[in-house]
């Protein structure tokens, strides 16, 4: 459902753009932030992804305007960021990091995952992915060893 509205949002601007005479363009980031329960610093049967983690992404336009978003990630661990503007001011670069996980077990940032900078160049309709985010917990489960 949400996914649906931000869809039928991004169209509605678009076409607002359009009849102004501007030429829109839309972009969209996307991630996921996943629980490394072992901390073994790879994606296994035993972790999860993370719902209602918080990312934030930093954009710079190519008009050199800040743009900051805040996302949580859905029920899949997966985040998204998406906007609809004129071609002039599309995204540049980027930064995304994680912000906290309201997991209780899993709330150590693991190595890697402090944030990512990259430029934005895919043409307007793509998206951009982030490799995931990892957390891990504070003390390693024993079935880990």
């Amino acid at each position: 459902m949400e996914t649906e509205r931000r869809n039928l949002v991004l169209v509605v601007m678009g076409l607002l753009l359009l009849a102004s005479g501007v030429k829109a363009w839309t972009g969209e980031i996307r991630g996921r932030v996943v629980c490394d329960v072992c901390g073994d610093k790879s994606i296994g049967p035993e972790d999860h992804v993370l719902e209602g983690a918080e990312v934030a992404v930093l954009c710079i336009t190519k008009s050199g305007e800040v743009l900051n978003y805040q996302a949580f990630t859905n029920s899949k661990g997966i985040y998204t960021v998406a906007e609809t503007m004129p071609e002039s001011e599309r995204w540049d670069a980027c930064l995304a990091r994680p912000i906290s996980s309201f997991d209780d077990q899993c709330t150590r940032l693991g190595e890697g995952s402090k944030g990512l900078k990259f430029n934005y160049n895919r043409p307007s309709g793509f998206s951009h992915t982030v490799k995931p985010f990892v957390y891990r917990p504070a003390s390693i489960p024993s079935y880990c060893a």
